[in-house]
């Protein structure tokens, strides 16, 4: 009796996702939220801003970059790196320029890291599409919640979570490559007083590195016209 309980519970589910995942019209879903996301960037396209990456190795804190951040006339995202940081204590001689190396090779493969992120923060049309077409939508905590695979490349994941009440992203997270290397990104999600939605805060995880990069986006300031 106990077994056949189980067994209908289960069925009962199931239909119960089916059911869920039908009555939600995914390419609509999808429309809305890249609406919302277009009419938030124009917003957004007023703002320069900074962001902060410190990235700790071995759980030490090793290098702080700086980087602006703005769009151009023609709405491209223009980054641009205007400070570097490092407690590392530079030493003299050939092993001096073999760190100062080491510690350039480790900013750029950083920059990749987080041009990686800036691929999932920002998504065109298209993309969403794509991603909605393959995607699991559910309802968590009053939220929508979408998890797809292959969304970039082969083998990544994306899941994110979108406020139903203005469609714009609240919170996402992935698991992807950078050549062999596995990255993970914690993407949180902000609205300013005035309800423009930006990213504020990425956390990225590269354990074949060591390495944690943790950065906040900051100091976001009205273009001057």
């Amino acid at each position: 009796m106990n077994l056949l309980k189980s067994i209908l519970l289960s069925v009962l589910l199931f239909l119960g996702v089916f059911y869920a995942e039908a009555q939600i019209d995914k390419e609509k879903l999808s429309l809305d939220i890249s609406k919302a996301e277009e009419a938030n960037q124009m917003k957004l396209k007023e703002y320069v801003w900074k962001r902060r990456s410190d990235v700790f190795i071995a759980n030490e804190l090793k290098l702080t970059i700086i980087t602006e951040f703005g769009y151009t006339p023609e709405g491209k995202l223009d980054t641009k790196i205007i400070d570097t940081k490092t407690s590392i204590e530079k030493k003299p001689g050939l092993r001096g320029k073999a760190q100062a190396s080491a510690v350039e090779d480790k900013s750029d493969y950083i920059e990749k890291s987080l041009a990686l992120a800036t691929d999932y923060a920002f998504m065109t049309k298209g993309e969403m599409l794509d991603f909605f077409n393959k995607a699991t939508v559910t309802e968590k905590d009053g939220q929508i919640e979408a998890v797809s695979d292959n969304v970039h490349v082969d083998g990544d994941r994306l899941m994110i979570r979108i406020d139903p009440e203005t469609y714009l992203f609240t919170y996402k997270e992935f698991s992807t490559l950078l050549g062999k290397d596995k990255v993970e990104g914690k993407l949180n999600y902000e609205k300013f007083s005035n309800g423009t939605n930006h990213l504020s805060t990425t956390t990225l995880n590269m354990p074949t590195q060591n390495m944690i990069v943790e950065e906040k986006n900051q100091d976001y300031t009205i273009r001057i016209k």
